[in-house]
């Protein structure tokens, strides 16, 4: 069976809240909470952030995601 790469979106330039992907909750940036959510599932075996921000880019990595490119902005 093929596995299941899950592809979390995070855009560094949001109109509302800027880089809300890496603001903090509970002392953990926000993208942290969508890779672990998806290192729970025993489905997924590949995690891909695709952001055109290169902290939210180290901060994916940092937790387990892999940033395999830079979009553009």
């Amino acid at each position: 069976m093929a596995g299941i790469t899950a592809l979390i979106p995070a855009r560094g330039g949001s109109k509302g809240v800027h880089k809300k992907n890496i603001a903090k909750l509970s002392g953990f940036p926000l993208i942290a909470y969508s890779i672990a959510a998806c290192k729970m599932s025993k489905r997924i075996d590949r995690i891909v952030v695709s952001t055109d921000n290169d902290e939210i880019a180290r901060e994916a990595i940092r937790y387990g995601a892999e940033v395999p490119f830079m979009r553009p902005a």
